[in-house]
């Protein structure tokens, strides 16, 4: 793992149940973790956009490759997203690498807000 690739901070949000006032419970997302990663995309390459029939073309999907914690061990598919760059990132696999505890790959789809 090159520590010096991960350039990038991308923060972690969690999906929480928030009551209000008078009791009624509503989805809000708030910041659980925050740290440095390296990116890829689905081709390995540390791009996320290409060149196709002369325009750059944005792919829908990304890897983050953070270093191993117990924050970052927690995080799991169906409650927590990513945010990188202004765009949110859903989460579809959790790779731990061969268990070997130094590096945790995150695949993940653009969402489409």
């Amino acid at each position: 793992m090159d520590v010096a690739a991960m350039n990038v901070r991308i923060m972690f949000q969690k999906n929480e149940a928030v009551s209000d006032a008078i009791g009624n419970h509503t989805d809000t997302w708030a910041d659980y973790y925050s740290c440095h990663a390296t990116i890829s995309d689905s081709l390995g390459k540390s791009s996320a956009e290409s060149g196709a029939a002369g325009q750059t073309v944005e792919h829908p999907d990304i890897s983050f490759t953070v270093r191993f914690c117990q924050k970052a061990k927690a995080v799991d598919t169906t409650g927590f997203r990513i945010l990188w760059d202004g765009g949110i990132y859903d989460i579809l696999k959790v790779d731990h690498l061969n268990n070997k505890k130094r590096a945790l790959k995150f695949k993940c789809e653009k969402a489409g807000r």
